[in-house]
Parts: structure tokens; sequence; C-alpha cells
């Protein structure tokens, strides 16, 4: 899989710069953001099969110079700011209210009650997945399962969260 991977990037690295340096137009930042592409590729591949792996490192690449854009123009509009303008002193504190805290608290409940009524393969396969940071095959390995099988069940569990808090921010 690795060694899979590892060919088709290299054979792909020039056209994955290119679509990098069409973006952010650095050749040396291009190239940082085709490796990268090819790292977050095998980290996804890792967790499950990926298909059409060309056009996914593709779209990585881009999205990742689409992201490194938006963060430069952040920063930039940020550090040009007058430091003794009274805006910048006018910063938020980032701990959260007591409001806010009974909120997540209230989610996080809610979330559990969830989890106590998956089925418990499922809800293994979650935690193990999503909390201890698992791949999709170690966890088949461990429990026994196919992976496909571990996928479907972090997708059943992914669609109960999705619909726990739709109905939560509806209400």
């Amino acid at each position: 899989m690795a060694a899979d991977l590892e060919s088709i990037y290299l054979g792909m690295r020039r056209s994955l710069m290119a679509t990098a340096l069409r973006v952010v137009r650095d050749p040396q930042i291009a190239e940082d953001l085709a490796q990268e592409s090819y790292l977050r590729v095998r980290r996804a591949m890792e967790k499950g099969p990926v298909e059409h792996v060309e056009a996914f490192l593709h779209r990585t690449a881009h999205n990742l110079a689409l992201d490194y854009l938006r963060k430069n123009r952040t920063r930039g509009h940020v550090e040009t700011m007058d430091a003794a303008a009274p805006s910048a002193l006018d910063v938020a504190d980032a701990t959260p209210s007591a409001e806010e805290r009974m909120i997540q608290a209230d989610r996080l409940r809610h979330v559990e009650d969830l989890l106590t009524q998956l089925p418990d393969r499922a809800r293994r396969v979650w935690l193990l997945s999503r909390v201890e940071g698992w791949s999709y095959p170690r966890i088949a390995e461990h429990l026994g399962v196919s992976p496909n099988t571990v996928f479907n069940d972090v997708k059943l569990v992914m669609g109960s969260l999705r619909d726990l808090f739709s109905r939560l921010d509806r209400g």
C-alpha cells in the first residue's frame, strides 16, 4: 500500500507541484505542499481504502495550496494591525463562559447517552478510531472483523452523532 502510493507520488510529483504552484506562485512552497499532500493521503490510506489515488493527491495538493493562501491573507492582515490601536486591545477572553461550559457539558452528556445506546462493537470501533487514533486495519485485526465492517461501524456512529447534533442545534 505505502510502496504503491510512493511510486504513484513519485510519478506525479511534478504535476502535483504544478497544481500547487498555480495557486501559491512559489516553487518552494509548492514543493512543500506536494510533499504534504503525499503525507495526508498516506494517513488517509491507513484509515481505509482510497479510490482514485491520483485524483485524491491532486485534490489534496490543490486544497492545501488554497489553505496556505487563506492562512497567509489572515496572517498578513493581523500582522499589519497597529498594536496600539484600540481594537487591538479589545481581545476576547479565550476562556469559555459559564453558559458555554454548561452547554458543552450538556452536549457531552447527550453524546455519552448516545454511545451507550449503540451496539457494543460499533462503540468500541469508534472509540479506538476517533479517541485512540487507531487505523481501520489495526482495529479490524484487533476485533477480528473486516476493515469494511470497521468502516461501517464508524459510519453508523458518525451518522448517529450527526443526527444528535442536528437535533440539539435545532432545539
